[in-house]
């Protein structure tokens, strides 16, 4: 054809360059990022003055597994769809990274002296200097005395410690770029810097990346192990991911001080936070009590709402949940009749969890609902456990939903369990921690797992000749964002933090806009309720 392959492929560039936003996305995205590598290959395929590394080489740099996967995906894509006759003949060739190669001795300052490659190469420019900055103490607060600009002023920033459930990602890079500028230009300044390194626990999070990952590995879950024995694999985890987290801090050319490196389970952070709970509790704004938490019993630990993500379901859906080979069956309710005691007739009750009906202390109607007005006060016969439900008028049932009548369960359910508080009833708990039906369900479901004890009870209830139906129903599922468990409302004794005076002020800011918020910010949950603590030991 009489042109070059270079000339070709800028060709093609221009051409792609011109292509519609439309035609552009997708798989042909990713085939203009494989021409622009073809096309450095082809320019840097002359040899240069310096050392060029292959991706099979060991070097730091080399590319990950998953960018390497992500290659030879670009490569197919490209293959697959995009090619012509002009792509024939045309042999892949990986773009190749030159690397800095003088004889800098790791520690040393870098020789500056050798000739810059044609092409820029990130390898090239950062290969050395870290390791002769922190051999130089640059970093550290007391390198401020060698400056001749010093000044009496200090500044000390601590980086936001990353989770060692991972790596980092983009949003870190970004942050942790900011943050250097700034502790860059206070040095210049010759202020006295200190920035410190180092990462957090993480808690939950940790916990549960951990128990899939020995799932994953070696087959085995938590309850598997001893306290102390898991507790190690965890403490494993962490320095192998600390230790990672911390290379690519080094990577991104953050001026950290790593002499000062902090981890928050460190002895002098777990001090600090058992004083400063002692010293809340003192003052009272942290209290005991017992309450509905939110608890995932995959984690077998109270979680906070903002833990909690929502499955919107339209009706009948079958989902995975921890625990259970089969899928759960959720997106329904079940409606069953209770007989009224001492008289003929009976109140059908509607639920999406017949399971916990062993848990039901009184059945609720709205005061004005016209089907329930002569049942007010009046008693219905429990067919499991003989226990008297005592039939309670509240305006807090909505008598459009289902029957009109509610079986109330306070100890699983949080409208349930402000009714337990208006009308003084018991509250009994029949699914335990572990997810598993407690001895107050009775022998037949004692220790069987809650979504098999739903079948179970649905089974029994038919054999009563109680069931009265089960229709498909639109509802909202709460799942643990961590396990993927669904969340079950448990009443614990747990720890909490008053939250309504400091709600107070904080609303009022948002509401005076006296600095720049967003009116959202206080996000959609009541920020005046008591807040669990969760995912942690307290030794008291």
């Amino acid at each position: 054809m009489g042109m070059s392959l270079s000339a070709s492929l800028q060709v093609m560039w221009r051409h792609a360059a011109h292509l519609s936003a439309r035609t552009r996305g997708g798989g042909f995205g990713r085939a203009r990022r494989v021409w622009e590598c073809r096309r450095c290959a082809v320019n840097l395929g002359a040899v240069l003055p310096y050392s060029s590394s292959s991706p099979s080489s060991s070097s730091p740099h080399s590319p990950s597994p998953r960018r390497q996967l992500q290659r030879e995906k670009d490569k197919s894509t490209l293959s697959s769809k995009h090619t012509n006759k002009e792509d024939e003949g045309i042999r892949w060739r990986e773009k190749e990274r030159i690397v800095y190669s003088g004889p800098t001795l790791p520690g040393e300052k870098k020789d500056t002296s050798l000739p810059f490659p044609s092409a820029y190469s990130p390898q090239f420019v950062e290969s050395s200097w870290y390791q002769w900055w922190e051999k130089e103490g640059l970093f550290t607060p007391e390198y401020q005395t060698r400056l001749p600009q010093a000044v009496n002023r200090s500044f000390t920033l601590c980086i936001p410690p990353p989770n060692v459930t991972g790596t980092l990602h983009l949003g870190h890079a970004l942050t942790v770029a900011i943050q250097d500028a700034f502790v860059r230009w206070r040095r210049m300044l010759g202020h006295k810097v200190l920035w410190v390194p180092g990462c957090d626990h993480a808690g939950i999070a940790t916990q549960a990346v951990v128990e899939r990952k020995l799932l994953k590995d070696h087959g085995r879950c938590r309850q598997d192990y001893s306290r102390e024995e898991f507790l190690q694999e965890v403490w494993n985890w962490k320095d192998e991911k600390g230790d990672e987290i911390y290379h690519q801090l080094k990577m991104l050319g953050a001026s950290l001080d790593w002499s000062r490196t902090c981890f928050t389970m460190d002895p002098g952070f777990s001090h600090a936070v058992s004083e400063a709970f002692v010293r809340l509790c003192d003052s009272g704004l942290i209290y005991r009590s017992e309450a509905l938490v939110n608890w995932s019993c995959a984690l077998e630990s109270a979680i906070s709402d903002i833990e909690v993500d929502t499955l919107e379901l339209s009706g009948r859906t079958l989902l995975s949940v921890p625990g259970y080979q089969n899928k759960v069956e959720f997106g329904t309710m079940v409606t069953f009749a209770y007989p009224i005691e001492g008289q003929e007739g009976e109140v059908p009750v509607s639920t999406t969890r017949p399971e916990t009906m062993l848990g039901d202390v009184a059945i609720a109607v709205h005061p004005d609902d016209p089907r329930y007005q002569s049942l007010h006060h009046k008693k219905c016969r429990h067919p499991f456990t003989d226990r008297l439900l005592p039939i309670l008028p509240d305006p807090l049932v909505n008598m459009e939903l289902g029957t009109g009548a509610v079986k109330v369960t306070p100890a699983h359910d949080h409208t349930d369990f402000l009714l337990s508080q208006r009308h003084s009833l018991p509250r009994i708990t029949v699914i335990g921690g572990d997810g598993t039906m407690t001895a107050l369900c009775g022998q037949w479901l004692e220790g069987v797992k809650r979504f098999d004890a739903r079948e179970r009870v649905i089974g029994a209830l038919m054999e009563k000749e109680m069931f009265r139906g089960k229709a498909e129903h639109p509802m909202v599922l709460p799942v643990c964002s961590r396990s993927g468990d669904v969340i079950e409302p448990l009443l614990k004794k747990q720890w909490f933090v008053r939250c309504k005076e400091m709600a107070k002020r904080a609303m009022q800011a948002v509401d005076d806009a006296s600095w720049a918020a967003s009116k959202n910010i206080l996000g959609k949950t009541d920020p005046t309720q008591p807040l669990p603590l969760w995912g942690h030991t307290v030794d008291i």
